[in-house]
This record gives structure tokens, C-alpha cells and sequence, in this order.
């Protein structure tokens, strides 16, 4: 299996993501608690804010490891575009 950028990384990225959706079963709990609505949408928003940072850490490997690692420059070229789609998209969200 080829390696990715992220592979050196993955165990912290497994912890993070399992931290992430630990916080999701905490709003789900709130919810069904029937918790103040600022309170839940606060939470939502560290939610948001932590897949953003780990969403960021791998546009910047991707953008280190695939783009810039890639030796055929048709290959960078198509990553490159891939890139700017996945910021896109990123960028779109809500």
C-alpha cells in the first residue's frame, strides 16, 4: 500500500478524530438532556473547529507530500487541482 502524507502522523490523527467523536456523543448526550441551546451550539462550534485544524493538517500534507512530492509534473498538476477542489469544497461548508 502506498504511503500517505499523513501516515508518519497517524496515530495522533486516530487520537484526535477519537477525541472529536467523543465531543459528538457528548452534544448528542446534551441533546437528549435537553441542555441549553447556546451551550449545545458552543460545543458544536469546538467540534467544528477541531475537524477544521485536522482538516488543515492534511491539505498541508497532501499539498508537501502528494503535490509538491509528485515527480510527473502532469501528476503535480492534477493533484494541485484536487487540492484547490478539496479547499473549495471546505470553504463551502455550512
Amino acid at each position: 500500500m502506498e504511503a500517505r502524507g499523513y501516515t508518519p502522523s497517524k496515530d495522533q490523527l486516530s487520537t484526535r478524530l477519537r477525541r472529536i467523536e467523543g465531543q459528538v456523543r457528548g452534544v448528542e448526550k446534551m441533546v437528549s438532556e435537553d441542555r441549553y441551546c447556546i451551550d449545545v451550539l458552543t460545543q458544536i462550534s469546538a467540534i467544528q473547529a477541531a475537524l477544521d485544524k485536522v482538516a488543515l493538517g492534511l491539505l498541508d500534507d497532501h499539498a508537501h507530500h502528494c503535490v509538491m512530492g509528485a515527480e510527473d509534473p502532469t501528476a503535480r498538476g492534477e493533484r494541485t487541482d484536487e487540492l484547490v477542489g478539496a479547499v473549495a469544497r471546505l470553504l463551502r461548508r455550512g
